[in-house]
């Protein structure tokens, strides 16, 4: 076991500790009020055991992390700390939070944060918790390790529920959701609502246990932790073998992260034509060809075939609806979309980071696609702006050390 620090939200100096090796694949277990990482070694050491590489971050005010000078412990300032040291590995591990630690998990994965995680598992946690059960709770939480005191006074159940509730109703990563039947802050009604919540996750109800099921129930809640990670993060990669389900390889290409572009040109009668495609690359530079790939389904192709100018416009993370409008059939995409006609009427998007204006090279067979090669003859760009990125089918942006 190895202890390290990292800094969170407002700078506040945070501990963590890490078992195992970093090659494994993660698993970030995050504690509830009043406990520290010491809480975790039992379960950290089945996982490693069972090749996984665990980090154990202190909360802000507990164990060997510092208090914050601010006095900050709502769950925003929770979410924002355990982004940050999710945002400093260097693969998407899987959340594990018991109560607290469950709800800073979900939070955590909320908005533009879910691209953080590969998976989350709670336990002990709904957003219908019995406010006086918590506040009792919060008077005498049993802390292991001194937390401060102070760590009940900025959690707002309001806030709290809301969180839950609308985190519930948009994630998408694999979720497993634990409840001790003996849990005297979550009734078998509010399990039940957060069940309707969460129709897509896995809901299990162990026996024997209140809200820290880690503790109550150790070796039903490793075995059921270990049944995830192996299903939803498995420790083989995935693989494809010519002839099987062809899902697989969509997977697999999908880990290539790139740009998204919006190409267009003009159909016989001058009108604009364009729709989303992030089948581009850079291909010559003497002279200054690129290429994009086409569907061969796209209604828009015959435009781009009989054409012998297109423009590649590269999107910038502002123009993320952009994406979506070029993505959809059945509507006019350029009636909310602000563009200049360039040569021959191509449109050129207004605001893009960069804009390709290109005079048809060639065009190829590519199987089940057609792929354009175009010379450049005319090109602008914003070096200010950040890309739109897309990788394994979900949009990005990028975080910088």
């Amino acid at each position: 076991m190895k202890t390290e620090t990292f800094r969170g939200f407002g700078g506040v100096v945070l501990s963590v500790e890490r078992h195992g090796s970093p090659e494994d694949p993660g698993v970030v277990l995050v504690h509830t009020g009043g406990q520290s990482a010491v809480a975790w070694r039992q379960t950290a050491e089945a996982l490693v055991a069972a090749g996984r590489h665990v980090l154990c971050p202190d909360l802000r005010g507990h164990g060997r992390s510092a208090r914050p000078a601010d006095g900050r412990y709502d769950l925003d300032a929770y979410a924002e700390d355990l982004r940050a040291l999710l945002r400093a590995l260097p693969t998407r591990p899987v959340i594990v939070g018991v109560a607290l630690g469950a709800a800073i998990a979900l939070a955590a994965i909320a908005d533009d944060g879910a691209h953080l995680a590969a998976g989350v598992v709670t336990a002990g946690v709904a957003p219908d918790l019995d406010p006086e059960a918590v506040r009792r709770l919060a008077r005498d939480p049993r802390p292991d390790e001194g937390a401060d005191p102070r760590w009940t006074t900025g959690l707002d159940m309001a806030t709290l529920q809301q969180t839950l509730e609308s985190v519930l109703g948009q994630v998408r990563l694999p979720l497993l959701i634990l409840h001790g039947a003996d849990n005297r802050l979550v009734s078998l009604e509010a399990r039940e609502s957060m069940a309707r919540r969460a129709p897509n996750a896995r809901h299990v109800e162990i026996e024997g246990a209140s809200h820290d099921i880690a503790a109550d129930q150790p070796e039903r809640f490793q075995a059921l932790l270990l049944e995830f990670l192996e299903t939803e993060a498995p420790r083989d990669p995935m693989a494809y073998q010519s002839g099987s389900d062809v899902r697989t390889l969509r997977d697999a290409l999908g880990c290539f992260g790139t740009g998204v572009t919006v190409v267009t040109t003009t159909d016989g009668n001058g009108t604009p034509v364009g729709l989303t495609a992030n089948s581009f690359t850079s291909v010559s530079l003497a002279p200054p060809l690129l290429l994009f790939c086409l569907a061969r389904s796209a209604g828009s192709l015959a435009a781009f075939e009989a054409s012998s100018t297109f423009a590649v416009n590269v999107l910038h993370i502002g123009q993320q609806p952009t994406s979506d409008r070029f993505a959809r059939p059945g509507e006019d995409r350029f009636a909310e979309t602000a563009f200049e006609p360039w040569h021959d009427g191509v449109p050129a998007l207004v605001g893009s980071l960069a804009v390709f204006l290109c005079r048809k090279h060639a065009v190829h067979d590519g199987g089940d696609h057609r792929i354009f090669v175009g010379e450049v003859i005319r090109a602008r760009f914003e070096p200010r702006r950040d890309p739109l990125l897309y990788f394994r089918g979900r949009y990005r942006r990028l975080h910088f050390a």
